[in-house]
C-alpha cells in the first residue's frame, strides 16, 4: 500500500497549490469532514481504503508517477480511451487524478491497464478508481492543467486551442501537418509497416506510409487524413515503446503535407489507391529486418516471433503501445462463459485464431470459467486483446491473464468429465510453422470470414447453406478467382464467431478440411 494517500488529503499544506476547491469539503473551515465521515471519523489520520474494491467511477487515481511528469503525459494515458474532462496533479506526492467523460471510458481504461502495466517515462504507474464521482478543481490553483486540458479538448474537437492557453505545451499548438515523421530508437526487433498502421490507425484514418532507413535508423512518414488525428497520435504515442523496453517511438510533424506513394509493397503503402503496382524493388525481406541485420547481425537472435509483432499491434488495438505484461505467463482465465454450450474444443478453435492453444480446462466448480494455456505470453496477450468483450454463445466473455504458469492435466485415471483437454500435439495449430502466412493474417473478430481450402466442386449455394445452418444469416459472398478461397459475410460479429467455431476444419469431402478465419475486408 506504499504511497497510497487518501484520495484528497492533498497538498493542503502547500499554499498556492491548494488545488481542490472547497466544494469538495463540507465547508472550508471544517477541513475534511465530508471525507472523514466516510472513512470512520478519524480526523488525525484517514484510513486508506482498498480502492481496487472501489465502485467504478469516471475519476481515476494514478500513483507512483515519476517526479517531473507533465500534465500532458498524464492526459495521454487517458486520451486513447475517450474524452478527458479534468485533471489534478499532486506533484509532491507523485500522484494525479484524471476525470474521463464517461464511467464507461474509465472502466475500459482500468480494465486495459489491469492487463498491461502503464508506463510513464519508462516507470510503471498504478491506476485505480477514485472514491470521487467527479473532480472539482479551483481554476486559479490549477490554471496550467486547465490550459493543457482546454488545448487537448480543442484538438479532440477538431478546433485550435483558444487564446489564453499559453500554458499549454508546444505539443498542443495547432497541428501543422497531417504527416508525422516517426523514428524508432532501440530497434532490437523488426517493426513492420503493418504494425505502424495498426498502432496509428487507432487515432484516425491512416492514408499513406513510407518507410526507409536513414543514418542507420529505421524511419517512417505516415499521413493521416486530418492534422487533428496526427496531433492526437503524436500526443499519445511519442516516447512510448512498441515492445517491452525497446523500439521507442520518436514522433514529430513532417514539413511535408502530402506523401507521394508510387508502389504498394513492404516499404510503402497508399491505402487510398489499392491498385498501385508492387514495383520491381519489392524486397524479399522487410526493410526493417534487413536494417536490423545490417546494423547488428545478433540483434534478431532470440527476437520476438512475428506473432509478438501482432501482439504489439493488438495491444495498440487495446489503444496504447505495449510496455510489458503484468504476470507474463501464457495462461488466460476466461469467464462469463455459457456453461450449457461451451466445450474445451470450442475454446480451442476460437482462441486458436490468435495462437496455438496447448491445454484447455473448464473449471470443475465454476463451469462458466476456463483456463487456456497458449504457447507463450505474446499469444496470450494477442488473444486477450482481441477476444475480451466478444460474444460467444450469447454471452459477453471476459478474458484476463491468469496467475497460473501452466494448466494442470487431471491425474491419470481420474475422470474430470472431459473438462480438461490437452491439445499440445494437435495438427490444427495455425502458428507452428515458422514464417507461416497465418502470421500476417491475424485480425480482430469481424462479421466477414475468410474461407480457404474449398474443393473445386463446391458452389456458392453449398457454402451459403452450410454457414446459415450455424444459426446466422449470410449477408454476402464472394469467391476469389481460383475458387479455392472466398469471403463470406454474416450479419453480426457474434454470428461469424459462431460459424468459425462450428466450421473451421469442417470436412468438405475428399479430405478437404475447410479453413476459416476473420477477415479485415468487407464485401
Amino acid at each position: 500500500m506504499d504511497g497510497i494517500v487518501s484520495d484528497v488529503a492533498v497538498g493542503v499544506k502547500r499554499g498556492s497549490d491548494e488545488l481542490l476547491s472547497s466544494s469538495l469539503y463540507s465547508s472550508p473551515s471544517s477541513g475534511m469532514s465530508n471525507i472523514v465521515t466516510a472513512n470512520g471519523n478519524d480526523s488525525k489520520k484517514l484510513r486508506v481504503e482498498d480502492r481496487m474494491d472501489c465502485p467504478p467511477s469516471r475519476v481515476l487515481h494514478i500513483r507512483k508517477l515519476p517526479n517531473e511528469v507533465s500534465e500532458t503525459e498524464v492526459i495521454a494515458l487517458g486520451l486513447p480511451f475517450g474524452k478527458v474532462t479534468n485533471i489534478l496533479t499532486l506533484k509532491g506526492k507523485n500522484q494525479a487524478f484524471l476525470e474521463l467523460g464517461t464511467e464507461e471510458a474509465a472502466m475500459t481504461m482500468v480494465n486495459y491497464y489491469t492487463a498491461v502495466t502503464p508506463h510513464v517515462r519508462n516507470v510503471p504507474v498504478f491506476i485505480q478508481y477514485s472514491n470521487h464521482k467527479e473532480l472539482k478543481t479551483d481554476s486559479a490553483g490549477n490554471q496550467r492543467a486547465q490550459a493543457v486540458l482546454q488545448a487537448v479538448s480543442a484538438v479532440q474537437a477538431g478546433g485550435t486551442p483558444t487564446s489564453g492557453s499559453t500554458a499549454s505545451e508546444s505539443a498542443l499548438t495547432p497541428a501543422p501537418s497531417p504527416v508525422l515523421r516517426i523514428i524508432i530508437d532501440n530497434m532490437f526487433y523488426p517493426v513492420t509497416l503493418d504494425v505502424l498502421q495498426q498502432i496509428f490507425s487507432k487515432f484516425g484514418t491512416v492514408m499513406k506510409i513510407i518507410t526507409f532507413t536513414k543514418n542507420n535508423q529505421f524511419q517512417a512518414l505516415l499521413q493521416f487524413n486530418d492534422p487533428v488525428n496526427a496531433q492526437q497520435a503524436k500526443l499519445a504515442l511519442d516516447g512510448q515503446n512498441i515492445y517491452n523496453a525497446c523500439c521507442t517511438l520518436r514522433i514529430d510533424f513532417s514539413k511535408l503535407v502530402n506523401l507521394n506513394v508510387k508502389y504498394n509493397n513492404d516499404k510503402s503503402r497508399d491505402y487510398t489507391r489499392p491498385e498501385l503496382p508492387a514495383g520491381d524493388g519489392q524486397p524479399a525481406v522487410d526493410p526493417s529486418v534487413a536494417a536490423a541485420f545490417n546494423k547488428d547481425s545478433t540483434s534478431l537472435l532470440g527476437a520476438l516471433s512475428p506473432l509478438s509483432a501482432a501482439a504489439a499491434a493488438a495491444a495498440a488495438a487495446g489503444r496504447v503501445a505495449l510496455s510489458g505484461h503484468s504476470g507474463s505467463s501464457g495462461v488466460l482465465l476466461v469467464s462469463n462463459l455459457n456453461e450449457e454450450m461451451v466445450t474445451p474444443q470450442s475454446l480451442f478453435t476460437l482462441f486458436g485464431v490468435y495462437g496455438d492453444a496447448q491445454r484447455v480446462k473448464i473449471l470443475y466448480n465454476k463451469k462458466d470459467s476456463a483456463l487456456i494455456q497458449m504457447a507463450d505470453a505474446n499469444q496470450a496477450q494477442l488473444a486477450m486483446s482481441h477476444l475480451n468483450g466478444q460474444k460467444m454463445y450469447g454471452k459477453i466473455i471476459r478474458v484476463t491473464l491468469s496467475k497460473h504458469q501452466t494448466v494442470q492435466l487431471p491425474r491419470e485415471g481420474l475422470d474430470d468429465q472431459g473438462l480438461t483437454k490437452d491439445f499440445t500435439n494437435s495438427p490444427l495449430h495455425r502458428f507452428k510453422k515458422p514464417g507461416s502466412k497465418n502470421f500476417q493474417n491475424i485480425f480482430p473478430p469481424s462479421a466477414t470470414l475468410h474461407l480457404s481450402n474449398i474443393p473445386q466442386d463446391v458452389t456458392e449455394e453449398d457454402l451459403r447453406l452450410l454457414f446459415s445452418n450455424t444459426g446466422g444469416t449470410v449477408k454476402a459472398f464472394k469467391f476469389f478467382q481460383d475458387h479455392k478461397m472466398a469471403l463470406l459475410q454474416m450479419s453480426t460479429v457474434e454470428e461469424a464467431i459462431q460459424a468459425l467455431i462450428d466450421l473451421h476444419n469442417y470436412n468438405m469431402g475428399d479430405n478437404h478440411h475447410l479453413r476459416v478465419s476473420f477477415s479485415k475486408s468487407t464485401i
